[in-house]
């Protein structure tokens, strides 16, 4: 969850936590590596990626077909996630962005806004024909089998920005820009 509170008369205050994404590739390699703005899955070569999609343990979609997907915290929500057409979430929102990358099946689906107690895991299907790596920021693993984004609530942030630029400000006024 993330919040924001005034300091000093100086500065404004945000405490908010990382995502956590547990990785493990196809060699059985595993990883876990913080991400403040999102956890991203892409297609490693001309095909599409097949993945399947868990949150909180229920199969939600069975197989969707993309360039990639991709988890998002509320800070995230205005770059690589607002690129892939999903919704700007509000800086102290306790919601999750989950957004598909170029989605070619199933069509209309645009994405999902999760609270962020939730767990979202992302098999991949056919890792062997159609390879996906996922990115944490900007760390990269190649060949994964599998991904679990969840909040980080054991890591904390801490965030200054001048009050004559507040980030919650520009974030809620984004929206509104065509």
């Amino acid at each position: 969850m993330l919040m924001i509170c005034s300091y000093d008369l100086k500065g404004e205050v945000l405490f908010s936590h990382p995502l956590c994404a547990k990785i493990e590739t196809a060699a059985g390699q595993s990883f876990t590596l913080p991400a403040i703005n999102e956890v991203s899955l892409l297609r490693e070569t001309r095909q599409a990626a097949k993945l399947e999609i868990i949150v909180n343990g229920r199969t939600v979609i069975e197989e969707l077909i993309c360039d990639g997907a991709l988890v998002a915290t509320p800070a995230g929500s205005t770059a690589y996630n607002l690129s892939a057409n999903g919704p700007i979430l509000p800086l102290d929102s306790p919601l999750l962005a989950l957004t598909p990358i170029s989605p070619f099946r199933p069509r209309r689906w645009k994405g999902a806004i999760l609270p962020d107690r939730y767990l979202v895991r992302i098999n991949i299907l056919e890792s062997d024909k159609r390879p996906v790596s996922a990115v944490a920021d900007q760390r990269e693993i190649r060949d994964i089998s599998w991904v679990e984004v969840a909040l980080d609530r054991n890591r904390n942030l801490t965030l200054l920005f001048d009050p004559e630029h507040a980030l919650d400000d520009r974030i809620a006024m984004e929206q509104f820009i065509t």
